[in-house]
This record gives structure tokens, sequence and C-alpha cells, in this order.
């Protein structure tokens, strides 16, 4: 699908989906447990592919119309699946559904499609080697297809902090339900952090205990999954917040505000575009007790940025920096070129596509909004949901129609994300 978005002024109130990042981690909790529900989760591309790989492991997950998911686990010992796990796009859920393969008494494939394929894993697989599993990828590269066979026991294992936070991850809720449970001595620097405190806090809430450590993080084996009350209720996803909150910092109409509900304070790091928002110029009021974000439209200055702990911002600041006047410089992101495409490149392009001045070089993203006329143009999504929502951003300020090519990509995080920018008062058109 191709999405053409006329330059709009938008305003009104926007629903925060629910949160991918505690989702993918509420759904395998839910299956690590005997039995538990999932309330608000975000039904999208990648969380399937997660919920698939419970049933699996011989779970089964029922959704109901309201998104409450009731999730029969398999109490903390995964079958052997009966078919390669197919993670499609999704680089969490090959990541954590990793771990928990090395569960198993017995063998695990699993694999996903081309982009994923290329994505790293190698950390993951040597962290998993060294506690005693078979882990192995099939081209020898360290890329997905991988062929896991265990049991786990767990024990101790030294991994890199900057690579992907998601290999601790997947060792922490792995290491719970082993005998010896996992400690983790970080070899470096954690990148990615605040992912890393989402996990311990949904870890928390389903009963299980797992800390940092003077070292890295440690989590004790033999404990269960059981949230209070058998429920557990998935925050607003504020690296979707940030696309209506950016919309309404460039183009809400005059004396408009757009309202953000959902937004209740949690330990997402992408809880920043807030800030960064604020510092950029726009006038943001976020009443954190009712969960809510006015955002009304100013002139924006470019600043500097370091996205070390959330990546997924990027591309939202690249595209508030091409709106801004003068420099906005997004520092410390190397390992945003390892998501679903090198996200450094591919904004520094398309954006140039549209008449934007960048500068990138290996560890950061320059836009030189100071020195560019956003121009519509047709533009390519990259197949990556993040890439293309930034883009619809940049859409609404630019000089003219742009086009952006392959949007239906956006059903990975945000499946009503155009449909959302309709009700806000965006003209598009979408086309086969």
């Amino acid at each position: 699908m191709n999405v053409t978005i006329t330059p709009s002024r938008v305003a009104g109130t926007a629903r925060a989906p629910p949160s991918k990042s505690y989702t993918h981690r509420a759904i395998l909790a839910a299956g690590y447990a005997g039995k538990a529900t999932v309330r608000d989760a975000l039904w999208s591309a990648d969380t399937q592919a997660t919920a698939r790989a419970v049933e699996l492991f011989g779970g089964d997950v029922d959704r109901h119309d309201d998104g409450t998911l009731e999730i029969d686990g398999f109490d903390g010992r995964p079958d052997v699946p009966a078919d390669v796990i197919d993670c499609a796009n999704s680089g969490t859920t090959m990541r954590l559904v990793t771990a928990a393969a090395a569960l198993a008494d017995g063998t695990s494939v699993l694999t996903g499609d081309e982009s994923l394929r290329s994505r790293p894993q190698g950390p993951l697989l040597e962290a998993l080697a060294d506690l005693g599993v078979e882990a192995d990828s099939t081209r020898g590269n360290g890329q997905a297809p991988l062929v896991i066979t265990g049991p786990l026991a767990g024990g101790a294992v030294s991994i890199p902090g900057d690579v992907s936070s998601q290999y601790i991850t997947a060792l922490l809720m792995a290491g719970a339900v082993t005998d010896e449970g996992i400690e983790l001595d970080l070899e470096t620097e954690l990148k990615s952090a605040p992912y890393v405190d989402i996990t311990l806090e949904v870890l928390a809430d389903f009963g299980v205990d797992a800390h940092k450590t003077e070292t890295g993080f440690a989590v004790d084996g033999g404990q269960s999954y059981a949230p209070e009350g058998g429920e557990y209720a998935v925050p607003g996803d504020f690296s979707s917040i940030s696309y209506p909150l950016a919309a309404g910092a460039i183009a809400a109409a005059e004396g408009e505000t757009v309202r953000i509900e959902g937004a209740q304070p949690s330990a997402q790091g992408d809880s920043a575009i807030v800030e960064i928002v604020e510092r950029m110029g726009a006038d943001v009021d976020w009443d954190r007790d009712a969960g809510t974000i006015d955002v009304s439209r100013a002139p924006l200055t470019g600043i500097e940025v370091d996205v070390e702990d959330t990546p997924d911002l990027l591309p939202t600041i690249a595209t508030l920096g091409a709106v801004a006047d003068g420099d906005t410089r997004i520092t410390n992101a190397e390992h945003v070129r390892y998501k679903e495409t090198d996200r450094v490149s591919a904004m520094a392009e398309e954006l140039g596509k549209m008449g934007v001045e960048t500068t990138e070089e290996r560890d950061s993203l320059t836009i030189h909004g100071g020195a560019s006329a956003l121009e519509g143009a047709t533009v390519s999504g990259r197949d990556d949901h993040r890439i293309i929502m930034a883009l619809a951003l940049a859409g609404l300020a630019a000089d003219g129609e742009t086009t952006i090519e392959g949007a239906d990509h956006v059903d990975v995080s945000f499946p009503g994300f155009f449909g959302m920018l309709e009700e806000l008062g965006v003209a598009l058109e979408r086309r086969a």
C-alpha cells in the first residue's frame, strides 16, 4: 500500500496504542505461567509472532474483541515445537523466544523474513552455548535461521551490553524457570538500558524477582510466573506516542492542541520524547496522573539528542529536526543501524529526497533544518514501520504532496496509525 499525505493542520484527541515492548514481554511471561490474562495488549504483526511462538511451545492464546488475551501457558517448560518458529519481522520475538526455546528438552528452529535473517543474534547464541545449550546459526554467521537444542539449566555467563538489550531480557526471562538461575556479567556498557528496566518491571508484576548487580543482572531459578489476581494490563506505548506528539508540535492548527490519551508514566525510556519536544520549543503539558499530553505548534529549534537509551526515537527526532530552525544532532546512534533497516541511513536518504540537508556519521545523524526546504516527494518506507510513520509526519509540513511507498508496514506496531492521522484532520489517500 502507498499513502499520499497532503500538508495538513491537525487537532483533536489521539489515543496511544498499547506498548509493543510491554506486550511482547507480557505474552511470553504469560506463556511461562500456568494461566494469565493480558489486558490492553497490542495485537500487531510483531506481537502476533510472539503469540504464535507461545502456542508452538504448548500454550494457547485466545484473543477477545476488546484486546484481552486469555493465555494458557506452558508453565515454565516449553514443549519441543512441532514446526519451525517463524518470527516474521520481529527481532524482539526472535531474541526472547530463542532463550525460551533453550528450555525445551529437544531442538527448536527459528527463522524470520529477509530483514530479520540479517540481524545479529551471535552474542545470544554464544551466551547460550556457554550455558551448555547447543545454539547455532545455520549459516555460521550469527544470523537466523537458528537451531537451539536444550535444556538450559542456568549458570553464570558474560555477554556484551552494547549490541542489543534484548539478549539480557531473553536470558532473564528464561533464567527464572531454570534450576540454577542465570547471572549475567556485562562485558561492555549497556545500550538501551530502559528496555531492561521494562523487563524488570514486567517480571516483578508477574511475581518474578530479577535484579541489577555490580557487574550486570541476575535472576534466581525455580521461580514461577503468576501476576497478581491472574491479570496484567499493558501500558500505552511512548514509541508510538512520539508520532501524534510530533504531529502536534509540527502541524497543530492555530490556537488548537493535539491531546494524547494513555500516556501514564512507566519505565519506558521513550517517554523522553516529551522532554525532547519541549526542549525544541513546543508547548507541551503532560498530566501524569490523568495520563494525557497536550501539545500545540510553536517554532522549533534544533538541539542535540543522545539516543543511546532511546533508539526507536531517532526517526521521529530526525523529522522534528527537518522542521526546526538550526541543526538537530542525534548522537550515540550506531546501534540504530541494526533495526528493521539501517534507520540512520534510511532517514538521511529519504529526508534527502524531500530536500533536507543532513550529515551522516557512523554514530550520529545531523539534520540541518535551517539550511533545508522541506518539499513533498515520493519516498520509500523501507519496510520499516518507524521510518514510514516519521516520513508521514514530514509530509504534514512539506510543500506539496508526499507519497510513502510500502506504508502498510505500520501494522508492525501501530495498525491504526493512518486512521489516527485522518481523525486528527490529515488529508491522505491510500492506494493499493
